[in-house]
């Protein structure tokens, strides 16, 4: 199955819009699992804050990518200043354990 890469941020000064929909968030990606390879937050240059989301995702079309990405709470809420959803191939490496 194809896989995509999709690059969120947040709008300035988004912090308390994310707090807000995190845990709806949280539960949206966790009904989807079975369909995410790789998923988080990214993080600003102190380490700490988050200021976006990447997700690797595995479907059978672009459309079908778009789609779900547009499901997503923190997209609903407006959080994101900008989203790239774009075809990705897994070349190297399996991923860190979070064990």
């Amino acid at each position: 199955m194809p896989l995509f890469l999709i690059n969120a941020r947040d709008k300035a000064d988004s912090s308390d819009l994310r707090q807000a929909t995190r845990q709806a968030h949280l539960e949206w990606a966790g009904e989807s699992r079975h369909k995410i390879a790789m998923a988080g937050p990214v993080l600003s240059d102190d380490g700490d804050t988050m200021i976006g989301s990447t997700f690797v995702i595995e479907f059978d079309s672009l459309d079908e990518a778009k789609t779900w990405a547009a499901e997503d709470p923190y997209a609903k809420a407006g959080l994101f200043q900008s989203t790239e959803i774009i075809p990705f191939i897994w070349l190297i490496g399996d991923g860190p354990s979070n064990g």
